[in-house]
């Protein structure tokens, strides 16, 4: 317990009550009895000289941590949005017009400070979120992002004259150019939404990820699994030469789509008997390409459901095959015909399997709102030898796969954790700065523009903008509805008839 300051050590502030809890000054009168001293709350900050002269009987033993705590605890109660500190005049002014002597606060605990600190960092903190969840600011984002991407098309449009004349210098440069519209897409993953991707692997398999061209085999559970590949790729530096085995529809879709046509993706109409051959055929275009790739697909087909894994396995019994319960059965003539395609160019395969923890269901539009996730994916790198090179016997294999990727999902929701080292890759500042660069260079004629139509004063013009607006936000919301799993596909749905027979 403290009791106030000595003369000398500064008077009180003429006019203003000290805040309950803080002593600033002892009065002229003598000191008050030891029996009000030892029950008194007063200040547990003063000078040293005042406490070395106080009687041992008014000194009554406390934990330091709990002097720590409580003083933590009155500066929590005091100092609200709004205070402010001013160093210069060396005095704290609290938002209830009090004011303490800097002097005053020497030798108070570290904590007291710390305590300030965290409460500030923690309201600076709400306010990005609040701002990251505003419309306006999707609506900026989603700008750059259209706006960029378009741009991008329009000069890939221009390399197919590189095609005849050098097709590898056609290659390197759309890798670069396919780089600046999906890592923006990573950047909501990494940098906006702060999203922790914890990886599951082997160490000695960890430093040959991103030197060797790979096949990576995706589970389809979540809305933005794409988007987590997509982050394993950017952490290893393929991002921009990372393939994929799509929908057929996806090629017409403006910018991500059209972005595929010129990296050479392999689309499909999942109708083996008319896709065998052009699956085939690009493929094996793939045997020369200048860049690491990886390929990445999803044996699956479409993301998991309840009513989906019910159709499948109803298929699964059919056939007679292991049921599955965090998995649709793979399908098996894609992967067969990938790996054989690509033997002797890709060196392994990379079983990956992610998972959410808390039992997330993240979403593309929670990332957009600037929500964080925790993502933890579990790889597996297998030598391509140890794949079987007959198609039955690679389907059989593809099986085995998926029954062990149900275990580890098992495991996983019963410990919360994969069997491999945990390790967080560094994530790369590219996909920041190449963000960055869009920003500046398409946000400034945007708002020279919208300031001139305000200062025009045409009732036109400015409907004509808001129409833009409108236009632009439908089309965002329609490429978002593209991922929900609601809205996916129905394949499976369709044809189960015809698997079960």
């Amino acid at each position: 317990m403290m009791t106030a300051g000595r003369e000398g050590e500064g008077g009180p502030v003429p006019g203003v009550e000290p805040p309950g809890g803080w002593s600033l000054a002892a009065p002229p009168e003598p000191p008050p009895p030891l029996s009000r001293r030892v029950q008194s709350s007063g200040s547990r900050c003063g000078s040293a000289a005042a406490r070395s002269r106080r009687p041992s009987a008014a000194r009554v033993p406390r934990p330091a941590g709990a002097r720590i705590s409580e003083v933590g605890k009155d500066l929590r109660d005091r100092v609200q949005p709004g205070t402010e500190h001013h160093h210069v005049n060396q005095t704290v002014a609290l938002s209830d017009r009090s004011s303490l002597s800097f002097k005053h606060l020497q030798g108070c605990p570290l904590n007291f400070v710390s305590e300030g600190i965290l409460l500030l960092s923690q309201q600076i903190m709400d306010i990005v979120g609040f701002l990251k969840s505003q419309f306006i600011c999707h609506l900026l984002i989603c700008y750059i992002f259209i706006v960029s991407g378009l741009i991008i098309n329009f000069i890939q449009l221009f390399t197919l004259i590189l095609w005849p004349i050098n097709k590898q210098l056609f290659r390197k440069i759309n890798c670069r150019l396919a780089y600046c519209i999906s890592s923006q897409m990573v950047m909501l993953l990494e940098w906006w939404s702060g999203t922790d991707c914890t990886l599951y692997t082997d160490p000695e398999s960890y430093h040959k990820y991103g030197k060797e061209n790979a096949i990576v085999i995706l589970n389809h559970n979540f809305e933005i699994d794409f988007l987590c590949g997509w982050n394993f790729c950017e952490r290893f530096g393929v991002l921009g030469s990372s393939k994929v085995l799509a929908k057929k529809e996806l090629s017409y879709m403006p910018i991500i789509g059209w972005m595929w046509y010129f990296l050479e993706i392999v689309f499909c109409k999942r109708k083996w008997e008319e896709d065998r051959k052009t699956v085939v055929q690009k493929l094996l275009n793939l045997r020369d390409y200048p860049e690491n790739f990886w390929f990445l697909i999803h044996c699956e087909g479409t993301r998991f459901t309840e009513q989906k894994h019910q159709i499948s396995m109803k298929v699964a019994e059919a056939k007679g095959l292991p049921k599955l319960k965090y998995h649709l059965l793979p399908r098996t003539k894609g992967f067969a015909v990938t790996v054989q395609c690509l033997r002797n160019v890709v060196s392994a395969v990379y079983d990956s399997t992610l998972n959410f923890r808390n039992n997330e269901n993240p979403t593309l539009l929670g990332v957009l709102n600037g929500k964080k996730y925790h993502a933890d994916l579990y790889v597996r790198r297998i030598p391509l030898e140890d794949v079987p090179e007959d198609e039955q016997e690679c389907s059989t294999w593809l099986h085995k796969l998926y029954q062990e990727k149900d275990a580890f999902q098992e495991e996983y929701y019963r410990t919360g954790t994969y069997p491999a080292v945990p390790t967080v890759p560094p994530r790369r500042p590219w996909t920041l700065l190449n963000w960055l660069f869009w920003a500046l260079l398409l946000l400034y004629p945007l708002f020279q523009l919208l300031i001139n139509m305000i200062n025009s004063g045409s009732s036109l013009t400015l409907a004509s903008f808001a129409f833009v607006i409108i236009i632009a936000s439908v089309g965002v919301r329609w490429m978002i509805g593209v991922t929900e799993i609601n809205k996916g596909s129905t394949y499976g749905n369709n044809d189960s008839k015809q698997k079960q027979k």
